[in-house]
């Protein structure tokens, strides 16, 4: 590493550029228009005057309080009193001193009159006086003026071009993302928008805080430890990773597994979502993603997280707009050219994640780019166990709680499912008011997450329910009595989210599944179906969803697994995805009714197979069916009462048995021999 970059969090020290000029706040506009209104308050200021009626200035007048009146602009009079009225205590309500206003402002009147009609005003006024005695030099004769109020007419000219002002300037603030990326209103619309996590803002995720994902971690760890000791590895003549691709399915951790990198590394890490590159204005994307890395080689070494980067990293040409000039593949392009093009990132680490890793542009997945691509999959039996003590940390548990079980209750849960069935479980107990989180309120957490909000109040006829009974009495039986069907949980009929009635399975965990175990899977699926049409002489409209399943379990295998005779070993699965934008299918016609037939015939036989299962043990399907009627919830116990053991329990037990059998005629025949030469030796000796 060179001497400018020792300081990792802060990166070159640069002076500041003395020629750049402070920019225009546009909240001066604002305290201009508020300090206008103040003076304008501050020069018309004090309280109103009050107004007075007809009757009161004739009693003004005969008393001889009046000292001048003046009409203004013919509409409104003012009356001014004298200085001997104002304190003679007749007019409790004026101060007894006159009033001045502020500043350049004229003295206020002492009450103001509004005039209806001005030829009657002015007679109305000399009248009042002759009556009350006055002489001729004592009359006073009203004032005309014509005054004109300039800031008030300024400030509604001014007005409505200020609010236009103010609300331009608001909208290229909004369009502008609010300013990120730096000051600049539209200007900076095409600044980055990444977060920076460096020395001042601390993360308090570790690796520690991250169960499983034991090969992931190992991997990320790695390019930490190369940002903290590079000498470790350029010693040996290695270069650092420019860049690692988590890909894995939704909620398994990826990206919880970048922030863990940025609260161990020690260097500034930038965090954008691949969706902040794409905006409606062209040339954006690409200027943002220069930004970027602009900001990232002032920084390095450093790492740039791009979550969600399949936003602006999908393949060109698989876009909708066939040919046109697209501001997602500007924005690819400019990406691809940063960060591996002609010019070089020295200390710059890319991470990105992605759950559609199959859509990505080639380019972008080569060597150089994105040197190390990590398999973020679901958790195993033990990774799940893992997660669950993370995660039960805050949550209080009673006593003896066994997390193993919860671990082997939840196959293909992600880490995110695993985390949303903890808070549920303590929301669950929290409701019905206990101290402690107990093994029943997961289950039931389980359930409401997989099965759906439980429906007391849908209402459901008798004749309705028994057929669910049956149904889901008729998946139970035909799963118990074949050799590789998941192993039973629970059955219940008590209806969930769009569920009306559900069979709860354990699967095991495998990486491979054989064609005999696709068979038997959807000969328990059909097993409802065929013991409505069994018990009732007819179906109805429950298996729809068995129906969905068995359907693309039979195209899978005839179409992409190669598990047909007559289509043979052909698959037509498109794993780069290029299908999904073609409009031909990779098979003729002939072919096409070729799969049809098959996929008909597998469904048939395992419908077939179905019944003969529930035919040979309709006794217990019946009574299977009674007790779910009665008790609406039952586990495998109570089908092991019913039915005995499994069949695929007792087969393991009589390969064992048998293997045992084996080992033992095994170690019989090799201790045989050796007492057959020890007999001989003596003989020889005698």
């Amino acid at each position: 590493m060179t001497e400018n970059t020792t300081n990792n969090n802060q990166g070159t020290e640069k002076k500041p550029d003395k020629t750049i000029k402070p920019r225009f706040n546009t909240n001066w506009i604002f305290a201009v228009l508020a300090v206008s209104l103040i003076l304008f308050s501050l020069l018309n200021g004090g309280k109103p005057v009050q107004k007075t009626t007809t009757s009161e200035i004739k009693e003004m007048i005969a008393n001889r309080d009046i000292e001048k009146l003046i009409v203004i602009n013919k509409d409104q009079a003012e009356i001014y009193l004298k200085k001997e009225a104002l304190e003679s205590g007749r007019y409790p309500k004026l101060p007894t001193k006159p009033g001045t206003g502020f500043g350049m402002s004229l003295p206020k009147a002492n009450f103001t009159y509004t005039i209806g009609d001005m030829s009657s005003f002015e007679p109305f006024i000399l009248e009042a006086q002759k009556s009350a005695g006055y002489t001729e030099k004592e009359l006073i004769y009203p004032d005309y003026q014509t005054r004109k109020n300039y800031l008030v007419d300024a400030l509604s000219w001014l007005l409505f071009p200020a609010l236009l002002i103010v609300l331009w300037l608001f909208l290229m603030k909004r369009m502008s993302g609010g300013g990120a990326g730096g000051a600049g209103g539209i200007f900076s619309v095409g600044k980055s928008r990444a977060q920076i996590f460096d020395k001042d803002t601390n993360v308090k995720l570790t690796f520690n805080d991250v169960a499983g994902l034991e090969e992931a971690k190992t991997e990320v760890m790695e390019i930490v430890d190369f940002l903290k000791n590079p000498k470790k590895y350029t010693s040996l003549g290695g270069k650092i990773p420019k860049g690692a691709l988590l890909i894995g399915p939704p909620g398994t951790g990826k990206t919880m597994l970048a922030k863990a990198v940025a609260g161990e590394a020690n260097v500034p890490f930038f965090s954008i979502s691949g969706s902040d590159f794409v905006e409606m204005f062209v040339g954006v994307g690409a200027s943002r993603v220069r930004d970027l890395f602009k900001q990232a080689k002032e920084k390095a070494p450093c790492i740039v997280f791009i979550d969600e980067i399949d936003a602006v990293g999908r393949a060109r040409g698989r876009n909708a707009n066939f040919g046109s000039n697209d501001e997602r593949e500007n924005t690819l392009n400019q990406l691809l050219t940063e960060m591996d093009g002609f010019g070089t990132n020295m200390g710059v680490i890319i991470l990105a994640a992605t759950n559609r890793a199959d859509i990505l542009d080639r380019a972008l997945l080569r060597a150089g780019r994105f040197d190390r691509q990590i398999h973020v999959e679901l958790p195993d039996l033990t990774e799940r166990e893992a997660i669950f003590k993370v995660h039960l940390r805050p949550i209080k548990l009673e006593k003896g709680f066994d997390i193993g079980f919860m671990a082997k209750q939840t196959p293909g849960f992600s880490g995110a499912d695993i985390a949303n069935v903890c808070n549920e479980s303590a929301l669950i107990a929290a409701r019905k008011n206990k101290t402690v989180v107990e093994k029943q309120d997961f289950l039931d957490a389980i359930d409401r997450i997989v099965g759906g909000l439980e429906r007391k109040s849908k209402i459901i006829s008798m004749v309705e329910k028994k057929t669910i009974a049956y149904h889901e009495a008729g998946h139970a039986t035909v799963s118990w009595h074949l050799e590789h069907a998941s192993p039973l949980f629970k059955v219940t009929i008590i209806p969930r989210g769009k569920t009306l009635g559900a069979a709860w399975y354990l699967p095991e965990e495998r990486q491979l599944t054989t064609r005999e175990q696709i068979l038997d899977e959807m000969a328990y699926a059909l097993g409802g179906r065929a013991s409505e049409e069994l018990i009732f002489g007819k179906i109805s409209t429950g298996a729809l969803s068995d129906l969905e399943k068995i359907t693309k379990q039979a195209y899978a295998m005839v179409s992409f697994f190669g598990m047909s005779e007559k289509i043979g070993n052909i698959s037509f699965y498109d794993s780069s995805g290029q299908s999904d934008f073609g409009f031909t299918k990779p098979y003729s016609e002939k072919t096409a009714e070729l799969i049809d037939q098959e996929v008909n015939l597998i469904i048939a036989e395992s419908y077939v197979r179905a019944k003969e299962v529930l035919k040979n043990n309709i006794k217990g399907l019946t009574e299977l069916a009674e007790l779910l009627l009665e008790k609406e919830v039952i586990f495998s116990e109570d089908l092991e009462r019913i039915f005995g053991k499994r069949k695929a329990d007792l087969l393991k037990e009589e390969r064992k048995a048998e293997a045992k059998s084996k080992q033992t005629e095994a170690v019989t025949e090799t201790a045989t021999p050796e007492k057959t030469v020890k007999k001989s030796k003596t003989k020889d000796k005698a």
